[in-house]
């Protein structure tokens, strides 16, 4: 694993010096060339990121414990950045803190399933009755062509998935609420954390096809209320499908 670089502090001093002497009023323009440069990430979302990833493909799997001190070293940095990067992921829900214990990656139990389901249940219902009822024909395009690549994944369980949360994504942004979009995209990683895939169960993945070619159908058709209803079946059988018992 190659260390994560920061910025070196002597030369951040250094560009920042010369940045506040050309910020006098009676030199502008001087300075223009001599901007202070900074990293297109700060560190601790550099590692947020990474540790974000091994999260979801379980390399760091749910109920572990992160050990600060061998990340650390890992990754060549102070222990600072992680712990900010460690926040982070504890504000997504990725990561529980427990006291005088440090922070582990969040299990995900019975109970987080059905709430979690529960609230994307109404938010993309809400969203899907916005897009039968308002996308233009290009979009609805754009969404058939994303069906059309799941017709194409069944063989592959991996594909599948990518296609499927694709497919749920363009709804979102289609029907345009950021702060709903941004909702979702938290509540689907925590949904990502359980180790019982709802699409791994057997017969799911054609089910869920099913259910995606019903909901288009609808979609098309602007039947907004239609949609909805097939949207909060949809979110109904993928619960049951990912149900720890």
């Amino acid at each position: 694993m190659h260390p994560i670089k920061a910025a070196s502090s002597g030369s951040t001093k250094a560009v920042a010096g010369k940045a506040a002497v050309s910020a006098h009023p009676s030199d502008d323009t001087a300075g223009t060339s001599e901007r202070l440069q900074l990293p297109s990430t700060a560190l601790y979302e550099q590692v947020a990121e990474r540790l974000r990833a091994r999260i979801m493909a379980h390399t760091l799997a749910p109920g572990s414990w992160i050990d600060e001190q061998t990340l650390a070293a890992e990754y060549g940095i102070s222990r600072t950045p992680l712990r900010e990067a460690i926040k982070v992921l504890a504000a997504e829900g990725l990561v529980t803190m427990k006291l005088r214990r440090g922070a582990y990656v969040t299990e995900v139990s019975e109970r987080d399933l059905a709430e979690v389901f529960h609230l994307l249940s109404l938010l993309e219902c809400d969203a899907v009755g916005v897009v039968a009822s308002q996308a233009t024909d290009a979009q609805l395009a754009d969404l058939a062509a994303l069906h059309e690549r799941l017709e194409a994944s069944v063989g592959d369980a991996d594909a599948f998935f990518a296609a499927n949360e694709r497919f749920h994504t363009e709804l979102l942004d289609i029907a345009g609420n950021r702060w709903r979009n941004q909702m979702v995209a938290d509540l689907r990683q925590v949904m990502k954390l359980s180790r019982h895939h709802s699409l791994l169960k057997e017969g799911r993945l054609e089910a869920s096809l099913q259910e995606h070619r019903d909901l288009l159908a609808a979609i098309q058709s602007r039947q907004s209320k239609r949609a909805q209803e097939l949207m909060h079946q949809h979110m109904a059988q993928g619960q049951e499908a990912a149900a720890l018992r």
